[in-house]
């Protein structure tokens, strides 16, 4: 049975071969590993691997990881999963990052929670399929809330996030994959801050890669099955 450290390097060398299919330069796309559901223990093991990007999805088990591992201080911890308004106050004052700022609310509450001295940076997450059951905002929407996260004082705009429609076939995905590298791109043209499009998990990282993906977001691959 193969460890974290073995699955995590595995998974590394998959992400750089994407990279050189993509003709990207080396170390161009983040990891970023997906520990929700999984115990400090594991963590650690990826710590002490070399690894220090880690994402939660789930706000109380997510806060009680980062306040074991506050030893830990050069870990980046990314908030990624849906955000209720009275949730805020804790991923304010826990996380670096926050991938998945849909609503105008919800940015404004992060901003007044927040720690002055040290700005959250923020993802916005888009509805690229037009899901009724996902979260994120519409495309057409995305340069509004940008524009107001922009405005707080103690957010930074960094960029967008996505989940596709995972029933989509390879060439709709990848048709999923280039639109969202097309926001990404002209709101790079209108804020100097951004530099993060975070899209691809495990099965379809090729194709995020290829399209412009900077960060990945690894689970199973690294910690094994969510029991």
């Amino acid at each position: 049975m193969e460890t974290i450290a073995e699955r995590l390097k595995s998974a590394l060398e998959s992400l750089e071969q994407a990279n050189q299919k993509a003709n990207r330069a080396p170390n161009s796309v983040q990891l970023l590993a997906v520990s929700k559901t999984k115990p400090v223990s594991d963590i650690v093991q990826a710590y002490e691997a070399g690894h220090r990007l880690f994402g939660e999805n789930y706000v109380q088990e997510g806060v009680e990881k980062i306040q074991a591992l506050q030893e830990l201080s050069d870990i980046q911890w990314h908030f990624i999963g849906p955000l209720q308004s009275n949730k805020t106050k804790m991923v304010a004052e826990n996380f670096d990052w926050v991938q998945s700022v849909e609503r105008a609310k919800i940015a404004q509450r992060l901003n007044d929670q927040r720690t002055p001295h040290k700005r959250l940076n923020v993802l916005i997450q888009v509805n690229i399929n037009a899901e009724e059951s996902k979260a994120g905002v519409l495309p057409e929407d995305v340069d509004d809330l940008a524009n107001l996260v922009k405005s707080l004082p103690n957010l930074k705009l960094r960029g967008l996030m996505a989940i596709p429609n995972a029933a989509q076939n390879e060439e709709q995905l990848m048709q999923t994959f280039l639109q969202m590298k097309a926001l990404y791109t002209q709101l790079r043209q209108n804020y100097s801050s951004i530099d993060t499009l975070s899209m691809g998990m495990s099965n379809d990282m090729q194709q995020a890669v290829l399209a412009g993906s900077t960060m990945v977001r690894v689970g199973t691959a690294i910690f094994g099955a969510r029991t």
